[in-house]
């Protein structure tokens, strides 16, 4: 992380965009890494308002690998598409083989 100047936003947008490609995190995980572990919610209001922010939103998942979030793209089916097009399997709005996929950034950074 950079400063401690910036705002919880623009922290929650700097770990999303450190989740590599191909994996997934949860809203939670971001929280917990952040210090603010019950504070899920508002990861999840920070990542709908990171468009046109360059922000990897897609591959933020509720804590049990649903697509909760997946009514803030444009499109119908677009956070499942681009969750896919990383080799991510999913299957009615949940992520398949979620252990294996997830990426913690509190034991990854």
């Amino acid at each position: 992380m950079k400063s401690e100047t910036l705002s919880f936003f623009d922290k929650v947008f700097e770990v999303a965009r450190l989740v590599p490609h191909g994996r997934v995190t949860s809203y939670g995980a971001i929280a917990k890494y952040l210090g603010a572990t019950r504070s899920a919610r508002m990861v999840g209001y920070a990542l709908n308002g990171s468009d046109g922010k360059d922000v990897p939103a897609h591959r933020v998942v509720n804590r049990k690998g649903l697509l909760t979030g997946k009514h803030h793209f444009d499109g119908t089916n677009l956070m499942q598409q681009l969750l896919e097009s990383e080799g991510i399997k999913v299957k009615d709005n949940q992520i398949q083989d979620f252990r294996n996929v997830f990426w913690d950034p509190s034991k990854e950074l």
